[in-house]
């Protein structure tokens, strides 16, 4: 029994790590809660242990915050922007420099997930009807969604649930990251302008017409304001599930768009995946499997190598909630360092971070080939520097 028992989590994580499990139809959605019913299944957890281990302040926040990006999409926020660029920006380094800056911030501000979701088939638009090679542009977005969500609480998944977990203010993480997130960018455009000679450009492009769009005004400035008072309502200390359910809430007051449109938007396979790596996680614990890693972490260096290796292995967010148990609960700095770790080793290989892979995806299906080889010549040198930048940054 012990044996089922650790084969069932070996192979969760296996195919957390791949995304699928070979001769099966499965994503990372499925493996987590199909890995979480064999341990209830098997006696290591009974159903009540199993859901107190799952933290319901992360997954509020996490919907709330996609609940606020469908409605931004739906608006017509992220093609208006889209728009402004190609309209006041004249030249392929411009370019460069306003992708990565833009969609670093929104990450900031949004899940990073989400913001490559919208901003790829954007790009690759754009791209195409400047007649530019889109591979730079879209490693640029791939790279600047995972730096720039290095900068918040609310950037990406994992810093949600180091938030939950360490008590640290949005407020006090932000000025703990943002400087470091904010340097990443500037490494990255540094680091795309030397490895490819056409983005330096400064000749300005031809003039062309941005695709027509509709902007749905009124949902616009609604949806506006209320991501600007939910941003005032992090600052100033308010719980951020809280908040941010609110926020949620109000948005979803509408006589102009129908519900259906905006649900559909929220990523349930990510709650879904969330729910299950809770019990899974809580299995580890039960098993005394975290033992072996503690011998591994004992000191800034080395859980900075730990996560790491971890993320590229099992992918961040797994990582995160397997180390989040050897963390002292009031070092600030081991939090900001896991925090940080986990989210810029997503940048080192084409499997790395769930953004990278939906870049690589999107440009498959407009027939562009963006191979593992050519991300790691773009992502093994900038990973290693601001990793190395992150420890000095932080200590």
């Amino acid at each position: 029994m012990v044996i089922l028992r650790y084969l069932v989590i070996l192979v969760s994580y296996v195919g957390l790590g791949l995304g699928y499990l070979p001769g099966l139809r499965m994503n990372r959605a499925t493996i987590a809660l199909v890995g979480a019913a064999l341990l209830i299944a098997l006696g290591l957890l009974d159903l009540s242990t199993a859901w107190r281990a799952i933290d319901y302040k992360t997954l509020i926040f996490l919907f709330g915050m996609m609940i606020i990006s469908a409605n931004l999409t739906a608006s017509g926020f992220f093609r208006l922007a889209v728009d402004y660029t190609i309209r006041n920006i004249h030249s392929p380094l411009g370019l460069l420099i306003v992708l990565t800056f833009g969609s670093g911030i929104l990450s900031a501000l949004f899940l990073n997930d989400t913001i490559a979701l919208i901003l790829t088939p954007l790009v690759i638009s754009v791209t195409q009807l400047l007649n530019l090679n889109p591979i730079p542009y879209l490693l640029a977005l791939a790279g600047a969604t995972n730096l720039g969500s290095v900068a918040t609480l609310s950037g990406n998944p994992q810093n949600i649930l180091i938030g939950s977990f360490s008590g640290i203010s949005y407020l006090d993480f932000a000025k703990a990251l943002t400087p470091l997130a904010l340097i990443g960018l500037v490494i990255q455009v540094a680091w795309l302008w030397w490895l490819y000679p056409e983005v330096r450009s400064l000749h300005p492009y031809l003039k062309v017409e941005p695709p027509h769009y509709r902007i749905f005004k009124p949902l616009l400035i609604k949806s506006l304001l209320i991501t600007a008072g939910l941003l005032v309502a992090f600052l100033i200390g308010i719980p951020t599930a809280e908040a941010t359910l609110i926020a949620a809430g109000l948005l979803l007051i509408t006589r102009r768009i129908k519900p259906e449109r905006i649900l559909k938007k929220v990523d349930w396979d990510l709650l879904v995946m969330f729910c299950g790596l809770f019990i899974l996680t809580e299995g580890v614990l039960k098993l005394g499997s975290l033992q072996w890693f503690s011998g591994f972490v004992h000191d800034p260096l080395s859980i900075l190598g730990v996560t790491v290796l971890l993320s590229n292995l099992v992918s961040n967010v797994p990582a995160v909630l397997l180390l989040h148990h050897l963390i002292p609960h009031p070092d600030t700095q081991t939090w900001l360092l896991l925090a940080a770790a986990s989210t810029l080793a997503g940048n080192l290989t084409l499997l790395g971070s769930v953004a990278n892979l939906i870049v690589a995806e999107a440009v498959a299906k407009e027939g562009y080939r963006l191979t593992f080889r050519e991300h790691l010549r773009f992502g093994l040198p900038l990973t290693i520097v601001t990793v190395v930048l992150s420890y000095f940054w932080i200590y």
